[in-house]
């Protein structure tokens, strides 16, 4: 049996056992050739019998039949949030209260690369090479060796490099190495096994769908100022029908559910789902995109009920450098480094004159009947860190030539986000050489063992750590040599005259995050000595490293008529430290911006569930290829785009004072979808606040703005509430 957390998946499902999801591997058919295989796959017949019952597929499903995985529902509570938000004055201040829900969708990795193994034996089969697109080399190691019954010192993963993961390669390729495995070890002979598009996109899951229900309260002083009181909010999420990642995703959507904004009573409560989709995994953000995009609508409700403008709602409460996160970190100084966001959000909102692009898209509004334009303006924070606590640890193997250049072998995969050339300039730095003469070759578990899978936006920290690591263990090493010789001595020399004087010029180095700066105990209790002037909850531990920090700006144009959208301008301004690499930098901002663009726009993942009763059979994935799921393409990248990073920034806690830089980005994407939901707004006839569910389709933003011409193709007065139908 296999799975990351819980033991609850197989390689192949048995004869006579509950099929899990549609598309779930009853086997594979081993032959010469592609064409052979398929042919035989084909060929074979199978016979299900049925159960009682409507498979489970929608969040709404698993709520009524109670289909959760309830020793994985985590809370975070801070102050009496009940209480808080019965009163009806506090202070002399007026507390308005909203409630409701907000959805999110489901997305797809679409990796250029499908999932592809492939599997050599040696030795008369009792040793196995992998040859795997995998994020997670150990994890694919080890479960190789559980169900081949190889020992996994005679298991060897190799990765060179990805044709991109996003996540979706973290765990849930990991089956179809173990299936390409077994046939070689069975046959001992090599097997290859790559996935198409289709099958890889209906068995390997995606990023999971949420459901938020809240209730939120601010108090409103006679000057018309608004402060936050009071937020609570239930969080579910898809996992599918088995457990994978599922808890650890809601649990930094628990994280991160604050954004960037102080709640003095807070409650967030996450129940993971369990449905009859396929297992959801990592992707992107991993949770903590969902968790900000409940607060920003919880934001937007808020400021119409309160008639301010949404941006002074967000700006006036932005955390401050004496304010905690409802988990118990600090801001600012030797607990997060610099809290930036505030100057950040200022500098922006003065630089592009956001109440004068406020004023003009409004003008344009009036004058135009089927065409509006809207704007967004949205924060974020993201913590860096792998909430399990052990996993935030790398290690890194370096040799020295005598020809003076390095070998590097590290636990990191490359996936196109250019880490080896980040751990290549830490290893050049430290040695004074050329860039050129610093190598990477390939992952592998024979070189570095027991890796951490590349996720989290972690790995340069991780890698580059160890790599600086292993490199001052050598250059302590020859440091006698370097001294013994001219000042001007090039690294050749100096390698040189090390070997013959016998000293070692290979070194493992190895680094892990302190263990005051990671890991969360959900279950610990509050213990009685604890310093009541420490944050609350604070004795559970501190999740996150430090803050990747940003903001965003995002003008859009609707056509009120097709509900197609334009892109006219995003800019967008990040914290990353003291970027390593300004170029990969910015164009990691720029690819994820884009796609979390797509994520709440174009890609709308389908099921056939309660609302879509037209595809069969119940629980089938429908969007597994381009012709029906669609990614964005050339036309919604922004027609003015401009991506700049945060100037004489520093952190203290990461290699070179850089900051992590995959996954931060991705939430200020939600900028273009925020401004689409002002944009229709200013269309709607209706004043009413309406829940505009993510992603934002052309068919969804044709029907929010519930017009004359939708009210007569829905019904008399049902309009503004019409929902088109989602599968969540």
């Amino acid at each position: 049996r296999m799975g990351p957390i819980l033991l609850d998946d197989v390689a192949f499902l048995q004869v006579g056992e509950q099929v899990g999801f549609v598309g779930q591997v009853l086997g594979i058919v081993v032959a010469d050739s592609q064409e052979i295989a398929e042919k035989g796959a084909r060929a074979v017949s199978t016979t299900y019998s049925e159960l009682d019952g409507n498979a489970i597929v929608s969040i709404e499903d698993a709520i009524l039949a109670n289909s959760f995985w309830t020793d994985f529902r985590h809370t975070i509570q801070r102050g009496d949030v009940d209480d808080a938000l019965k009163q009806s004055e506090v202070d002399g201040k007026k507390l308005v209260v909203v409630e409701g829900s907000f959805r999110s969708g489901g997305q797809e990795h679409f990796y250029l690369e499908p999932n592809s193994t492939l599997a050599v034996p040696s030795e008369s089969a009792t040793n196995l090479t992998i040859y795997a697109s995998t994020q997670a080399p150990t994890k694919t190691q080890d479960f190789v060796a559980r169900v081949t019954n190889t020992p996994a010192a005679r298991v060897v993963v190799r990765m060179k490099r990805m044709g991109g993961g996003f996540g979706g390669k973290e765990t849930r390729s990991v089956f179809s190495s173990v299936a390409c495995a077994v046939a070689a070890k069975l046959t001992n002979r090599p097997c290859r096994l790559t996935m198409n598009r289709d099958t890889d996109m209906a068995t390997t899951g995606g990023r999971h769908a949420f459901l938020a229900k809240y209730k939120a309260g601010a108090l409103v002083a006679d000057d018309g100022s608004v402060k936050l009181h009071a937020f609570s909010v239930q969080l579910f999420n898809n996992g599918g029908c088995k457990f994978d990642l599922t808890g650890p995703v809601l649990d930094r959507a628990l994280f991160h559910v604050d954004n960037c904004y102080m709640w003095p009573n807070f409650r967030a409560v996450g129940t993971p789902c369990r449905t009859s989709q396929p297992p959801h995994t990592a992707f992107r953000g991993f949770g903590g995109p969902q968790g900000m995009a409940v607060t920003e609508h919880v934001m937007d409700h808020l400021a119409q009920a309160c008639n301010v403008s949404g941006d002074q709602l967000r700006r006036t409460n932005m955390y401050t450098l004496q304010d905690c996160t409802p988990f118990g970190m600090r801001f600012g100084g030797k607990f997060t480094g610099k809290w930036n966001v505030p100057s950040m959000f200022d500098c922006l909102y003065s630089d592009l004159d956001i109440p004068g692009r406020r004023a003009a898209a409004s003008e344009f509004n009036k004058k135009n009947k089927w065409s509006k334009r809207g704007i967004a303006f949205t924060p974020t924070k993201f913590g860096i860190a792998f909430t399990a606590k052990f996993m935030n640890q790398g290690g890194a193997l370096v040799h020295l030539y005598t020809d003076g250049t390095v070998l590097v072998s590290h636990g990191g995969t490359e996936m196109g986000q250019g880490l080896h050339t980040k751990v290549c300039q830490v290893a050049a730095q430290a040695f004074g050489i050329p860039l050129d003469d610093v190598y990477v070759n390939d992952s592998s578990t024979d070189k570095v063992a027991n890796t951490i899978p590349s996720a989290a936006s972690m790995s340069t920290d991780l890698y580059g750590m160890a790599t600086l690591d292993a490199c001052q263990k050598i250059l302590k090493r020859i440091k006698v040599i370097r001294e013994s010789l001219p000042a001007d001595a090039p690294l050749k020399d100096v390698a040189k005259k090390a070997f013959f004087d016998r000293i070692d010029l290979t070194a493992h180095g190895f680094f892990a995050v302190d263990d005051d700066r990671c890991g969360f105990d959900w279950a610990m209790e509050k213990p009685e000595d604890f310093d009541d002037t420490q944050p609350e909850n604070s004795w559970k531990g501190h999740p996150f490293n430090y803050f990747t920090q940003g903001v965003a700006f995002a003008e859009v144009e609707i056509d009120v008529l097709t509900g197609n959208h334009k892109t006219i301008r995003a800019d967008v301004l990040v914290d990353v430290g003291s970027s390593i690499n300004p170029a990969i930098d910015i164009g990691q901002i720029e690819g994820a911006y884009i796609q979390g663009v797509g994520w709440c726009t174009t890609e709308e993942v389908v099921y056939a569930d309660s609302d879509h009763t037209w595809i069969r059979p119940r629980a089938r994935v429908f969007t597994t290829g381009p012709g029906t799921y669609k990614i964005p393409a050339f036309n919604d990248v922004p027609e003015t785009f401009n991506v700049s990073l945060l100037e004489d920034a520093s952190n203290p806690f990461a290699v070179h004072s850089s900051k992590a830089v995959g996954e931060p980005p991705f939430f200020l994407g939600t900028s273009v979808f925020y401004a689409i939901k002002d944009a229709v707004k200013a269309a709607r006839t209706s004043d009413d606040y309406f829940e505009f569910r993510m992603p934002a389709t052309s068919e969804r933003i044709r029907m929010a703005c519930g017009d004359y011409i939708s009210e007569e193709c829905i019904a008399a007065g049902k309009a503004s509430s019409f929902q088109p139908k989602g599968s969540y």
